[in-house]
């Protein structure tokens, strides 16, 4: 029986863990989460090192990751072999997928030429570490398209038993309920870029057909991080090289026995050498920073390199469509735009919290470098008006996690009627459903009675409907319930000023907000 390393039950552990905290990072019928997946994003030293040097200021929900950093710097890169769930995922397809012989697809320092640049750009303002973190990509795969996949079929299976035993169902019910309420989705929904997220998370694991942990020892940004940390770690592996009478240690080790000597920034500490030794000869003892053959950072081209290239990619990457601007709302209590793409990581947490399926991926519409990060689509969903869950399971505070009275007066965006598709206005036939539905308690949405003749000639009394722009919040479910096909209505568009709302007296405000509004002089 082959005997289990240490680091192997970590390995069960914490992807348990993982799994659990994801599943719990969705609604359950509480307006509060707990626990969620986030706290493995604030131990990540990749989000927190491209967070302080993108924001320019320190959060404490960031120090768990500096402080995993100084960790690795003492101990060694033993986070990826004992506790990164996407390198557990690796380990336990490997020997699944056919493979010969190890073949090097990935040669040289493309990892530094991948993390260098990453960290400049964030350095020169435009944070995209979160678009190859090894834990947003899983956490992105998981969220965008194996949940929502297990969900539609569990659900669709739950129905198809309907069909076979009919009433008699209804003995199983209890058990579909816990399902259900545990561990499936709280909603249906198709997220755009499901299908990038899930080829980059199928494209790493077909690398291991070609070699073992290939994307953690060749691509991964957070292992290549770990790994120029761990080469300070004054513990090394004794023999640093192969012995010559016996070569087990190169088919045990997944990451670093590429060549005969031991390369310490990739050893992932998985302890297979040293429980697995014929003769017993593998430890691991204290022997300082001197140890370590070679220099402790990347060559200078790689450096300078990779400064050039980040300073271009965020000068490069900040070009935005101004007509998609209009139209890209953030999430509750993001006023910033600039520093919100700064802290985002691009998790994908908070869509899939979202309560009225309003949070989806942005595509180009905030230009590259706001790929991946949350906007809010009214037509598909609306903000709930006493929800805060996205600002409870951002882990680096992009979204502000706020109480709810707080939350209710942040500004997402305006509502504005089109008064070329609005009832009332194009086809003189009262509809006041946005009315109905406006969640504000004094009504940000209004009507007037007005006496107007239509297209028939008949004189028609109409209830026309109106915005009190410094009571709409820009919640967008009056753009989302609008009765009419296609295009809405009324639509809301970003705002120049997302100040907080104030308390509002009166009938009419005396001054509006700067509204990017296609339909000026709409309302």
């Amino acid at each position: 029986m082959k005997r289990i390393t240490s680091a192997r039950v970590s390995q069960f552990l914490f992807l348990a863990l993982f799994l659990v905290l994801f599943l719990r990072t969705e609604y359950r019928g509480s307006d509060e989460i707990n626990g969620a997946v986030n706290a493995f994003f604030r131990a990540d030293p990749l989000v927190s090192v491209s967070y302080l040097l993108a924001a320019k200021s320190f959060s404490w929900l960031v120090f768990p990751g500096l402080l995993l950093l100084v960790l690795t710097g003492l101990l060694g890169r033993f986070f990826c072999g004992w506790i990164c769930p996407l390198g557990t995922v690796l380990d336990l397809v490997t020997g699944k997928i056919a493979k010969s012989a190890p073949i090097r697809l990935i040669k040289g320092n493309l990892k530094y030429w991948l993390l260098v640049p990453l960290l400049a750009a964030a350095l020169f303002g435009v944070n995209l570490a979160g678009l190859l973190d090894p834990i947003a990509i899983l956490v992105r795969a998981l969220a965008f398209v194996v949940h929502p996949l297990l969900g539609d079929a569990v659900r669709g299976g739950w129905v198809a038993l309907y069909r076979i035993m009919g009433e008699g169902r209804d003995l199983l019910a209890p058990g579909y309920g816990v399902i259900r309420d545990n561990l499936l989705p709280f909603r249906e929904t198709f997220y755009p870029l499901a299908f990038l997220s899930a080829l980059i998370f199928i494209g790493i694991i077909l690398l291991e057909r070609y070699e073992t942990r290939n994307w953690c020892r060749n691509l991964c940004p957070l292992g290549t991080l770990l790994g120029l940390a761990a080469r300070f770690s004054p513990f090394v592996r004794v023999p640093a090289r192969l012995c010559a009478d016996c070569g087990a240690c190169r088919d045990l080790c997944p990451t670093s026995f590429d060549r005969e000597i031991l390369q310490k920034e990739e050893c992932i500490l998985c302890m297979e050498c040293q429980l697995h030794c014929p003769s017993g000869r593998v430890r691991f003892r204290l022997a300082g920073v001197a140890a370590e053959e070679g220099p402790l950072l990347p060559e200078r081209r790689v450096l300078l390199g990779g400064l050039v290239s980040g300073f271009f990619v965020a000068r490069l990457l900040r070009f935005r469509d101004p007509v998609a601007q209009a139209r890209l709302l953030r999430p509750p209590g993001v006023r910033d735009e600039k520093e919100f793409l700064a802290r985002c990581v691009r998790c994908g947490e908070c869509m899939k919290v979202c309560l009225r399926s309003a949070l989806y991926p942005a595509i180009l519409q905030a230009g590259v470098e706001g790929i991946y990060t949350p906007q809010v689509i009214p037509r598909l969903g609306y903000c709930e008006y006493n929800c805060t869950l996205c600002g409870q399971v951002c882990p680096t505070g992009a979204i502000p996690n706020l109480a709810p009275a707080v939350k209710k007066r942040e500004v997402i965006g305006k509502a504005v009627f089109d008064k070329n598709h609005c009832l009332p206005f194009a086809k003189k036939e009262n509809c006041i459903v946005c009315e109905e539905h406006c969640p504000i308690p004094q009504k940000a949405i209004r009507s007037r009675k007005v006496r107007e003749t239509a297209d028939d000639g008949r004189q028609v009394l109409l209830q026309v409907p109106y915005v009190v722009d410094k009571l709409c919040n820009g919640c967008g479910i009056c753009e989302h319930v609008c009765p009419l096909e296609g295009k809405a209505g009324i639509e809301v568009f970003t705002v120049t000023d997302r100040t907080p709302l104030g308390e509002y007296q009166g009938e009419a405000p005396t001054t509006a907000p700067v509204v990017n509004n296609p339909y000026a002089g709409s309302n």
